[in-house]
């Protein structure tokens, strides 16, 4: 199932996408997608709707340097253990939403990444078993990095936690094997004509989802709708003001988003 949070006439809610590619509908439900799925039979074309990020997260957890060819060019080394770090809430958008720039940072820069969901029952200090388990589903995030405070500062927390650094959607997607999926990006001004920047594998990850929800488990609570990003494959490179930014996943989607500089 795909499901997605938006805004509609009568306020924001939680639904199914349902359909084919060319007349999506949304059908709303009752409550947030980890409880029991009861439809109020209202439904409304998905043209007609503003889709948001699709889940509330207490954190974003990154995982980084989780593709060798990205470690390398960047110059490092393959960590030995999953190598973690955390995005505020306050980072996540939507789809459409715009990435905005810091004035502090000259070097910004996209990051098409695989987001796991974590469900109803969360995960605490869990085996692989248990990982998987706790999966609730997977959507598209790109893990913006304002890269040159990245190399500047002694961790992270700055370069990767901007207010709009963490574009997240367009829906969650259950059931979905991710073990051999594409993952793309591409940035230009117009839409006819996009540079690929990323292409990449989601075999390719040195970790596997299972492997990094046991891990942040033991180092942390994951609670419902908490977001892993997976990492990100080679490619990443500056966005400027007036890009817009499309991150893909296969068998997910693709999710959109402009530009522009923090007033």
């Amino acid at each position: 199932m795909r499901f997605a949070r938006f805004v509609h006439a009568g306020g924001v809610s939680f639904g199914v996408v349902e359909g084919s590619e060319a007349a999506l509908t949304v059908a709303e439900i009752e409550s947030i997608p980890f409880d029991d799925v009861r439809f109020t039979g209202q439904r409304w074309a998905l043209a007609d709707v503003r889709l948001l990020a699709p889940i509330f997260s207490s954190k974003v957890i990154g995982v980084g340097r989780n593709y060798a060819d990205h470690a390398k060019e960047l110059g490092n080394e393959v960590p030995k253990e999953p190598l973690i770090f955390i995005k505020p809430s306050t980072t996540v958008i939507g789809p459409n939403d715009a990435i905005r720039l810091p004035v502090v940072s000259q070097q910004v820069e996209h990051e098409a990444e695989l987001a796991v969901v974590i469900g109803a029952t969360g995960a605490r200090r869990v085996d692989r078993a248990g990982a998987e388990k706790a999966i609730f589903g997977y959507t598209v995030a790109n893990d913006v990095t304002a890269r040159d405070l990245q190399r500047s500062d002694p961790q992270w927390t700055r370069a990767k936690g901007f207010d709009s650094f963490c574009p997240l959607g367009p829906w969650i997607v259950t059931d979905l094997d991710v073990s051999d999926l594409e993952v793309r990006c591409e940035v230009g001004r117009n839409p006819d004509a996009m540079e690929v920047r990323q292409l990449g594998r989601t075999k390719d990850m040195i970790f596997d989802v299972p492997t990094l929800i046991s891990y942040v488990s033991h180092v942390m609570t994951l609670l419902p709708g908490d977001v892993i990003l997976t990492g990100t494959p080679a490619g990443v490179g500056t966005i400027v003001t007036g890009d817009t930014v499309s991150c893909t996943v296969q068998g997910i989607g693709s999710i959109n988003n402009p530009v522009v500089t923090l007033d």
